[in-house]
């Protein structure tokens, strides 16, 4: 397995500023059915987001794929991606460290 990450950004960033859409909040719903299915699965290693509200707010979601392939089929299937409320970039990526320490909130 490989691991990869992708970085997500609203394609309309006045949705974290004015709120969302009733379609956004149905993708961004959907989305978060979709990490936790596959977090579920061991394929989602860690999600989340910057903590701002303006257009420099992003999200990131670290994942195990088999190949490249299968890594731009997993964040393309991404509902917030897929109903083009969210803009991403897709990287191979690396952990150089990682701390036994690290406990995240949920």
């Amino acid at each position: 397995m490989e691991h990869f990450i992708y970085r997500i950004v609203p394609t309309r960033p006045a949705m974290l500023v004015s709120g969302p859409t009733d379609e956004e909040m149905a993708a961004i719903a959907a989305h978060f059915e979709y990490l936790e299915a596959l977090a579920g699965k061991g394929i989602v290693l860690l999600a989340g987001r910057t903590m701002g509200t303006g257009e420099k707010t992003w999200g990131i979601v670290v994942f195990a794929a088999e190949s490249e392939a299968a890594a731009r089929e997993i964040a393309l299937s991404d509902p917030s991606i897929a109903r083009g409320v969210m803009h991403h970039e897709l990287s191979a990526y690396r952990v150089a460290v990682l701390s036994k320490n690290w406990v995240g909130e949920a």
